[in-house]
C-alpha cells in the first residue's frame, strides 16, 4: 500500500508561508499594543486636563471680575490688568480675588436655606451709617458665613475678630476699574474694606471706612494665584490660596497655602475678551508610554 508524503520542496514552502504569516501576525499584535498604549495615554491626559480645567473654572467663575491680573514670574511686583492687556507673553501667573461663594450659599436653618451674606446693603436703614462704620445687610446670616469662612481658611480668617485676618467687602460700582486699588501692590487699596460682624445682619468696618457706600457688595476672604514652576516645557501648575492682598499678603508668602493641580504641564496660557477668560492648558505624559511622548491640549472659556 502506497502512502503519500510531503516532498522536501513542499515542506520548505510551508515553512516559508508559516513564517510570513507569523511575521504578519506579530506585527499586527505589536501595532495593536502600540495603539492601545497611545489611546490609553491620550485618554488619561484628556481626563486629567478636563479635571484641572474644571477646578480652575469653578474658582474663576466666582472671581471679582475687575480684580483679575496677570503677573510676571520674574518680577512679583510687575503685573497688569488682564482685561486691558493684549501682549501677555511674559506674564505667566494668573491672579484674582474670589467671592466667598461657599459662605454665600449659607445653610439650612430648620425651615429654609439662608444665605450667609445677601450681597445687598439696606441704604435706608438706621444701622447703615458711614460715621458709625456700620452696614445693614438684610437677609444675611453672618454667623453662618463666619463659620464657613473660618473652616475653609483653617482658622486664619473670621468675622469675629479672633482670627489673625478679616474678610473684606468689595462694593459693586461702575468706577471700580483701577487695578491698583485691590491691594496687589502691597499697599491697602480703596476697593477692599476689612469688616467684622456686629450681629447676624450688620457688618462693621474693621479699619477705616469708604467715602461712598453702594447698595450691592461681595464678600471675599481669599485671593487665588495659578503659578507655573519648573522648566519652560515641563512644569507644575500650582494653585495658591488663603492669602489676602488687603492684608499686604502675597501669593508666595510662607504662610500661603498651595496645592499642585497638575504636573508635566507644557503650556499654560490665558487671555481675556470682554468679561470672558480663555485658558489653554497642555500636558505631556513625561515618556511614561515608553518610546512615545504624548501631549494633549484643551481650551476653556469662563464667563
Amino acid at each position: 500500500m502506497l502512502k503519500k508524503a510531503f516532498t522536501m520542496l513542499e515542506l520548505v514552502f510551508i515553512i516559508v508561508v508559516m513564517g510570513i504569516v507569523a511575521s504578519i501576525g506579530a506585527n499586527i499584535i505589536i501595532n495593536l499594543y502600540e495603539n492601545y498604549l497611545k489611546t490609553r495615554s491620550i485618554d488619561k491626559l484628556q481626563s486629567q486636563t478636563e479635571i484641572v480645567l474644571d477646578q480652575i473654572a469653578k474658582r474663576l467663575q466666582y472671581r471679582i471680575k475687575d480684580s483679575v491680573i496677570a503677573r510676571d514670574m520674574n518680577g512679583i511686583n510687575l503685573y497688569t490688568k488682564l482685561s486691558t492687556s493684549t501682549n501677555l507673553k511674559n506674564y505667566e501667573i494668573l491672579e484674582w480675588i474670589g467671592k466667598s461663594n461657599e459662605s454665600f450659599l449659607g445653610r439650612y436653618d430648620g425651615s429654609r436655606v439662608v444665605p450667609g451674606w445677601s450681597g445687598f446693603i439696606d441704604l435706608d436703614s438706621n444701622e447703615t451709617n458711614s460715621t458709625a462704620k456700620t452696614l445693614k445687610t438684610s437677609g444675611s446670616r453672618l454667623d453662618y458665613a463666619n463659620t464657613i469662612i473660618y473652616a475653609l481658611s483653617y482658622g486664619e480668617v473670621d468675622l469675629n475678630g479672633t482670627a489673625p485676618q478679616r474678610p473684606a467687602i468689595i462694593f459693586r460700582g461702575k468706577d471700580f476699574l483701577d487695578i491698583n486699588q485691590y491691594g496687589w501692590s502691597g499697599v491697602d487699596g480703596n476697593y477692599t474694606h476689612r469688616v467684622m460682624m456686629k450681629n447676624s445682619d450688620v457688618l462693621i468696618f474693621d479699619e477705616g471706612n469708604p467715602t461712598t457706600i453702594y447698595e450691592q457688595y461681595d464678600l471675599a476672604w481669599s485671593a487665588y494665584a495659578l503659578v507655573s514652576s519648573g522648566e519652560s516645557s515641563d512644569f507644575n501648575l500650582t494653585l495658591h490660596y488663603n492669602y489676602q492682598p488687603w492684608h499686604n499678603e502675597k501669593y508666595d508668602d510662607n504662610s500661603t497655602r498651595k496645592i499642585v493641580l497638575m504636573q508635566n504641564v507644557s503650556t499654560f496660557r490665558f487671555t481675556q475678551i470682554g468679561e470672558t477668560i480663555r485658558l489653554k492648558l497642555c500636558i505631556n505624559d513625561a515618556n511614561k508610554s515608553g518610546d512615545y511622548n504624548f501631549a494633549f491640549c484643551k481650551e476653556r472659556v469662563i464667563f
